[in-house]
Formats: structure tokens, C-alpha cells, sequence
């Protein structure tokens, strides 16, 4: 176990005990060196899983009390699925690739960070070096339903990394520098980048006892100017890995915020982590130089889970723990009720098994039964019926109108942003030049895609629909009177 040192600011940070990396380019590297190993998958599986252990005199005590044991599921369950071992990967090798080329023994990288750190000193605030230092800094997107469990996932992975490392010395060198190998902000909901700025130097000065909010936030500088200081900052300390929780929050200015997020990646090779819902992937689609970077270490997208194999290992893992007398089992039935009920979505899922477990005791019924199920959903869950049925339906012009639950495409940002780019530069065409190309080029139907309008329209033609109609049935489009009534 390493040893712990108490910082100025009462933090715990660890002594650097450097390890021997499997891959090569991960040795000669104190700063990778001093992290864990590379996990297998039954490391990672055994650090995230977390689990209750409800004992017998707890089901033998009043109902109200059981009542407020519930409550442990919330934060003392944790089931492990096959995309968590993805994001743990994810972070795992944005943090060491990054550190690649920022090795402190480095000659091209102590010359250009010294650049850098003299613009500073003589208030120059461009981010313009003539450096032949190039980062192996990188981007990765965690994106998806609102409810899955982005957020604790990645609280969990980096729980579960050493923040804040003290190195002494290395290959008996004299080395004394500090490394702190990951910071979290979120995103403000003003979509403000000074205060995601400010945020960052307060998350310093908590770690590590430094005193930046006090130098800075005073003197009103602008975004340009602190941005700088930000990635010096970021070097100063060693940063391994940037996380920005909330990116939809980012909505306003988007060339700005691509901006910010590519010059600290490429001028400063701070490598940044990316979690927000579907909202903030038209944010990114739009901006090939952030969309580049994405796809350097890829985006992960989490829909809701279908009712397959995972949904049943997601079920099997949070029934064990029943605070009713009478534990019920887990039957195909039950698994379909509750998918049926909740679509996949984790939270809504441990949700209403926590809440049914609660009218249970309280009615003194004991148990779990697929008619308490149902009366606790229409009761206790009502706001969420619309959404839920939009996601049942599959129809995506119903669900556009939810934000954070809009099916997301497990395909590359990048090829998305080229698609978006030619059609963009195409000819644009009404419906009814289609129809024309279509009798000129003798298009058949059978060639076009399900999604595809003319293949759409053409049909509707077929049965004597008009177009409205056609779009109207295949949900591409929504009426008047369903987007009024949801306002």
C-alpha cells in the first residue's frame, strides 16, 4: 500500500511509488509509473461492484425503520455492465496516454511549457508557440439518457485513482513536484466559461492549498486571458485529465466553448472527458476539430438498455436486496413488467424497487408482486409516463421532444460532422424534385434506406397518402397539436 501524506490543505495525497508498466512507452515516465497498473476485467469488476449485506435481525426490525434502510440501495448497490468497464478503460487510458509526451525529462516538452510560462510573465496572453513539442492529448464523450448513470459511474472510476501524487525522486534524480491526476468540474447552467474557469482554480486551491481564486477572480480578467492561465495552472500540477460533467449546460457560444477545449488540449495537452446527454451531441457534431479529437479515443453512447441479457444482469443484481419479510423471486414476468415500466433506464428501475419495497412494508403486504408493481408506477410515477411512452413507441419525433432521452447513434462523431458537412454543401431539394429525380432516374424504393424521406414519401404516394401523412405515420415529423399540448 503506498503511504499517504497530509497536504497543506488537508488533503490526502499519496508518495509516488513507481511501478514497472507493461507497455513500454509507459516506463521512463514518472508521472505514468506512479499510477496503478493496467486493470484486467475482473479488477475492474471487483473495485466498481458494490453490494448490500442486509442481515437477518435487520428484517426483524419495525417497519419503519426498514422504511429508512432503503435508502442504502441508492448508494450501496452498484451492479457492474459491460459499458462500465468501457468508461473505466476510457479514462484509464486518457489519463496515460496524455502523460506520454508530458514527461518531465522530456527536453522538447520543459521548452515549451518554459515558453509558455514566459508569455505569461510578460502578460502576453496568446496561445501562439513556435514549439516542435506535439501532445498526444486527446478527447473522450461519455453521452447519453439522462438517468443511466453517467455521473457515478465516472465519480466511481475516479474515486478509484489516486488524485493527487507526491513524487521526491526518481532513478535517483531529485525530482520534488506534485501530480494531480484528474479534476471534475461541471459545466454551469449559464453556459459561462469564466465560471468554469473560476471553478477550476477553486478546485486547486482545495487540493492542494494554493491561493489562485484569490489572485485571479479578483482582477476581472476575460475568458482570453484566463484561459492561459488555466493550462499553465494545468501544468504546473501535472494534470493527467480534465472531466467536464454537464457539457449540455454549454450550449450557448459553441465555437467559443470548442475554442477553449481544443486550445487546452492541443497548446497545453490537457486531455478532457466529456459526460452530458443527448442535448449536447449537436454541440459536437458541429465542430470537426473537437469531433477529431472524439474519435482519437472514442465516444461512448448510452441509450437505455433493451430487454435483453443486460437488463437481466442489471435485475439480478439489485433484487438480492429485499427489506421485505417475504423475499419474492425474480421471474421472466417481473423482469418484463419492470422494463416495461422504466424502458431500461437504470435509475428508474432501482427507483421503483425501492419504492414498491416501501408500500409493501407500509401496507404490511411483505412482499414484491407484479399487481403492487403496477399500482405503485401509475401512483408514484406519473410525471414520467409521457416520456417512458415516447421511448416505448420508438417513435424519435416523440422523443426529440425530450431532450435528454433522444436515441443517440453508436457511430463516430467525426463521420457524423462529414455527413452533416455534405449535405450540407449539396443542392438542396423539395419533396417533390425527389419525386421527379426519382421517375428520371427510375430510383427504386427497394435501394433506399427505412429512414430514408424519399423512400417514405414514395410509399405514402403508393397508398394514396399525401406527404404530411406519410412523415406525420413515420414519425419524422410531429403535429401542431401534440407540440402544443406538451408546452
Amino acid at each position: 500500500m503506498n503511504k499517504s501524506l497530509m497536504l497543506p490543505s488537508g488533503i490526502l495525497a499519496e508518495e509516488a511509488d513507481y511501478k514497472d508498466q507493461i507497455i513500454d512507452e509507459y516506463n521512463n515516465n514518472p508521472f505514468i509509473q506512479a499510477l496503478p497498473i493496467i486493470r484486467d476485467k475482473e479488477e475492474i469488476v471487483t473495485i466498481l461492484s458494490q453490494n448490500l449485506k442486509i442481515l437477518k435481525k435487520e428484517l426483524e426490525l419495525d417497519e419503519y425503520v426498514r422504511i429508512h434502510m432503503l435508502q442504502r440501495i441508492y448508494k450501496g448497490v452498484f451492479q457492474v455492465l459491460p459499458i462500465h468497464i468501457k468508461v473505466f478503460n476510457m479514462i484509464d487510458t486518457l489519463i496515460r496516454q496524455a502523460y506520454i509526451d508530458r514527461n518531465p525529462f522530456n527536453p522538447e516538452y520543459i521548452r515549451h511549457i518554459n515558453k509558455l510560462g514566459n508569455k505569461l510573465i510578460n502578460k502576453d496572453f496568446s496561445m501562439s508557440v513556435n514549439s516542435n513539442f506535439v501532445t498526444t492529448a486527446s478527447c473522450g464523450l461519455l453521452c447519453g439518457f439522462s438517468g443511466m448513470g453517467k455521473t457515478r459511474i465516472v465519480n466511481k472510476i475516479l474515486e478509484n485513482t489516486p488524485q493527487v501524487i507526491c513524487h521526491n525522486s526518481y532513478n535517483n534524480t531529485d525530482f520534488n513536484t506534485i501530480q494531480v491526476t484528474w479534476i471534475k468540474l461541471e459545466a454551469p447552467h449559464n453556459s459561462s466559461l469564466k465560471a468554469l474557469t473560476l471553478q477550476f482554480f477553486m478546485k486547486i486551491d482545495e487540493l492542494i492549498g494554493s491561493r489562485n481564486m484569490e489572485r485571479y477572480a479578483v482582477k476581472n480578467l476575460s475568458v482570453d486571458a484566463m484561459l492561459p492561465i488555466m493550462g499553465q495552472l494545468a501544468n504546473n500540477i501535472n494534470l493527467g485529465l480534465l472531466v467536464i460533467d454537464e457539457l449540455q449546460h454549454l450550449n450557448k457560444n459553441t465555437s467559443q466553448i470548442m475554442n477553449y477545449f481544443v486550445a487546452l488540449m492541443n497548446t497545453f495537452a490537457v486531455p478532457i472527458f466529456l459526460i452530458g446527454t443527448p442535448a449536447c451531441y449537436d454541440m459536437l457534431t458541429g465542430e470537426l476539430r473537437i469531433a477529431r479529437r472524439v474519435t482519437g479515443s472514442g465516444e461512448i453512447i448510452w441509450n437505455n438498455m433493451q430487454n435483453n441479457k443486460e437488463f437481466r444482469i442489471f435485475m439480478n443484481g439489485i433484487w438480492k436486496n429485499q427489506y421485505v419479510i417475504n423475499k419474492a423471486k425474480l421471474d421472466e414476468d417481473m423482469v418484463n413488467l419492470f422494463y416495461e415500466k422504466t424502458q431500461g433506464i437504470s435509475d428508474l428501475v432501482v427507483k421503483l424497487f425501492v419504492n414498491t419495497q416501501k408500500v409493501a412494508i407500509e401496507r404490511n403486504i411483505e412482499t414484491i408482486t407484479k399487481d403492487l408493481v403496477e399500482k405503485v408506477w401509475d401512483k408514484e410515477f406519473k410525471l414520467l409516463k409521457p416520456m417512458i411512452n415516447s421511448i416505448s413507441s420508438n417513435n424519435k419525433a416523440k422523443m426529440f421532444k425530450y431532450e435528454d432521452i433522444r436515441l443517440l447513434e453508436s457511430s463516430s462523431i467525426a463521420k457524423k460532422n462529414e455527413v452533416v458537412q455534405q449535405n450540407l454543401s449539396e443542392e438542396k431539394v423539395t419533396i417533390k424534385e425527389l419525386i421527379q429525380q426519382k421517375n428520371k432516374r427510375k430510383i427504386k424504393i427497394s435501394e433506399l434506406g427505412e429512414d430514408d424521406i424519399r423512400k417514405i414519401v414514395m410509399e405514402g404516394i403508393k397508398n394514396g397518402k399525401n406527404n404530411y401523412d406519410s412523415l406525420l405515420n413515420s414519425g419524422v415529423i410531429v403535429s401542431v397539436d401534440n407540440i402544443l399540448g406538451a408546452i
